[in-house]
């Protein structure tokens, strides 16, 4: 059966990757699979940004690649860059297979602030979502309440909602038809 996998990278807490889960389930409605975690990706650290290069990251979750994937999201604790931008809250193939988020600043911790575990899943869900809509073909959205809609600071990530809007769900089963349906049902909501 096909489903989207999700995939530690380094050390990630159970809770975060079972509400990633759960909210991939709600807004893509395919099956999840947990897979075992890949080691930190020290391979990927840049010495003069002292940050985690995405792009390394993606590459070498490439090797990961299996038939049943729909999709492979990573999640890192790492904080990720592009090399033109300063950050990245995550990082996906548009049209592609693999995603990836991090969590470094969704913690209210990077902002001096105290932690506060509610607001980081609600984030990580809110960016899981929005990665892995850009691999099934969805780009950054007007409606500042869509998960597809562009997040360049924390702000931002907060206004918005962990579900596609109505023009972002139509475009998502549109662009969804072509995968196998299982059973005779379709594996989008």
């Amino acid at each position: 059966m096909k489903s989207i996998h999700v995939v530690p990278i380094g050390s990630i807490q159970e809770d975060v990757l079972n509400e990633i889960s759960i909210g991939l389930w709600n807004v893509f409605g395919f099956e999840i699979t947990l897979c075992p975690s890949l080691p930190h990706p020290d391979y990927a650290f840049d010495h003069h940004r002292k940050q985690y290069s995405s792009v390394m990251i993606l590459s070498e979750m490439q090797k990961l690649y299996s038939p049943d994937m729909v999709k492979l999201l990573g999640v890192t604790e790492g904080d990720l860059f592009i090399p033109m931008l300063n950050f990245v809250f995550g990082h996906a193939q548009l049209h592609g297979i693999f995603a990836v988020i991090s969590l470094a600043r969704l913690k209210q911790q990077f902002y001096n602030l105290p932690e506060n575990r509610e607001v980081l899943l609600a984030r990580a869900v809110k960016e899981a979502v929005h990665e892995i809509g850009h691999t099934f073909g969805l780009i950054h959205c007007s409606n500042r309440q869509c998960a597809m809609a562009l997040s360049n600071t924390i702000s931002l990530v907060d206004a918005k909602t962990d579900e596609l809007c109505p023009t972002c769900s139509i475009i998502l089963e549109q662009n969804t038809k072509h995968i196998v349906t299982i059973n005779g049902m379709e594996k989008i909501k």
